[in-house]
């Protein structure tokens, strides 16, 4: 009943926050939607005893288990959906009736997907919010936040991404240096 009635609100918090309220960063917006959720769920369940007759430590409990849920479904669903190339395939292909040549999907991504979905301005955006970069005199610079996970991420994709991906039919490590050649 907890779980449910967490999901429900949050789902009611992120209809109204994409609705009503600008929105700068979707995964940020997605995270304080599940803050405001938990937030509305804490009152509900101190108010009215609709968990039964739990402990101050077991209600606490639910509440963390309720904010990780929100994390997870942040992520997962309007943040990913947001970002995902997977997801666009997907829909690229029922756009044009469920099939596609496949020597036509370079040119699908090159000048379709870039402009369709405002990637540069959606990417930069984020990043300029996050504060990893500046713009300056038409010029994108690095932050020093920006160089800090720039450096973690090449790290983690030598050391942590998978040396033997298949890609296209071949197994190949070139997603974990990409800008090697």
């Amino acid at each position: 009943m907890g779980i449910g009635l967490y999901i429900a609100i949050l789902c009611c918090v992120w209809v109204i926050y994409v609705n009503y309220i600008n929105v700068n960063v979707v995964f940020y917006s997605a995270l304080w939607a599940a803050v405001i959720s938990l937030i509305v769920h804490a009152i509900i369940i101190n108010v009215f005893p609709v968990l039964g007759n739990l402990s101050r430590f077991e209600k606490i409990q639910h509440l963390i288990s309720c904010l990780l849920l929100g994390y997870i479904l942040a992520i997962s669903v309007p943040t990913v959906i947001d970002r995902s190339l997977s997801f666009y395939i997907l829909e690229k292909l029922q756009q044009r009736g469920g099939e596609i040549k496949l020597d036509k999907f370079e040119q699908i991504f090159t000048q379709e997907f870039i402009k369709e979905y405002r990637l540069v301005d959606a990417r930069l955006t984020e990043q300029l919010e996050s504060g990893t970069i500046q713009i300056q005199n038409g010029s994108v610079k690095l932050t020093k936040k920006g160089d800090n996970i720039a450096s973690f991420g090449q790290m983690f994709r030598r050391n942590f991404l998978p040396k033997h991906r298949l890609l296209m039919g071949k197994y190949s490590d070139d997603l974990t240096n990409p800008f090697k050649k």
